[in-house]
């Protein structure tokens, strides 16, 4: 009877420990699938309340930005206030600052990016001003574009600098603004050209020295057309990062009524002055009590929205990856 006692006092101690743990653990569970509702909740409202505020932005710049536009916008410069006019010169402007901006970035940044992903670690020395160059391109990456276009206004066109005062132009310009926009995008460059080369498999540098190439041939002929996606992708990318930037203009290519791109390459093509660019004029004219000048500020918007769009759509087609049967 007392061993009979014992089990029974032992199964109910048993008993009474799962029902505990059964407790302990079912409230657990309810307090996780707590925690999960809220958790789940709260994401989904902030990516409710993010899509909501995007939509309304898109709402409102097509609503408004449709309504201006008219042949006159690509045919006509822009006006004085109450006159008709367009964004001739201001998308020709940013046209040639951004295309003079990316030759410049897409240059420098491939070299630097090669030069960082296949010659920086070859000896203690070069890893070491490797790692420096790769921080100040790392720090170039995050750097306010106000600060970029401060410096460049300063050097260039302020001549605050009296040891660099024989490069400097001494005058707003198209040159300033496109070597403002430059500074912006070669980070982006430099950066990308280092991934993508970083990724090619060893075999392929063993392949171009299996075949007496020196290594910069086969970097120019094996490893660049490699990653020529890669690159060409970076490349649209810090176009997208610099088509919109009004800070580094506003301090080095100011503005200008008129549409003062030539085909004279002693002007540097017209952009040896002051040039117009939608950025400004879109900073400008959205600031004006002049109803007209708003509605080009509008379009202006518009457009440079269309085009990152598009430049973005561009990446993603360029990155996807084939499908492998």
């Amino acid at each position: 009877m007392v061993a009979l006692a014992g089990i029974v006092t032992l199964l109910l101690v048993a008993v009474l420990v799962i029902s505990a743990l059964v407790a302990i653990l079912g409230n657990l569970l309810r307090a996780r699938k707590l925690a999960n509702l809220g958790f789940t909740v709260f994401c989904i409202g902030g990516a409710t309340l993010a899509i909501v505020a995007l939509a309304a932005i898109l709402a409102s710049l097509l609503a408004n930005g449709f309504s201006g536009i008219n042949l006159a916008v690509f045919t006509q410069d822009t006006p004085a206030p109450g006159s008709q006019g367009g964004l001739r010169n201001a998308i020709l402007g940013s046209i040639a600052m951004c295309f003079a901006g990316m030759l410049i970035a897409v240059v420098v940044g491939i070299l630097a990016g090669t030069w960082l992903a296949e010659y920086a670690g070859r000896t203690k020395w070069t890893s070491a001003y490797g790692s420096v160059v790769r921080f100040i391109n790392d720090v170039l990456l995050s750097a306010p574009s106000i600060l970029v276009g401060l410096f460049i206004y300063t050097v260039l066109v302020a001549r605050g600098v009296p040891l660099l005062s024989f490069i400097s132009l001494g005058h707003f310009s198209g040159i300033a603004g496109a070597i403002s926009l430059a500074l912006l995008a070669v980070p982006v460059v430099t950066r990308t050209t280092e991934d993508v080369l970083r990724l090619q498999s060893r075999q392929l540098r063993e392949s171009g020295v299996a075949l007496g190439a020196p290594l910069w041939v086969t970097i120019r002929s094996i490893l660049w057309k490699a990653a020529s996606g890669g690159m060409i992708t970076g490349a649209l990318l810090a176009f997208a990062r610099i088509s919109g930037e009004t800070a580094p203009l506003l301090f080095t290519a100011l503005n200008n009524q008129f549409n003062g791109l030539n085909w004279n390459p002693a002007d540097a093509f017209g952009l040896n002055g002051p040039t117009a660019n939608i950025p400004v004029v879109i900073f400008n004219y959205a600031l004006s009590a002049y109803d007209d000048w708003r509605r080009l500020a509008w379009v202006g918007a518009l457009l440079i929205a269309a085009a990152v769009l598009g430049i973005n759509i561009l990446v993603r087609v360029l990155s996807a990856e084939p499908k492998r049967s």
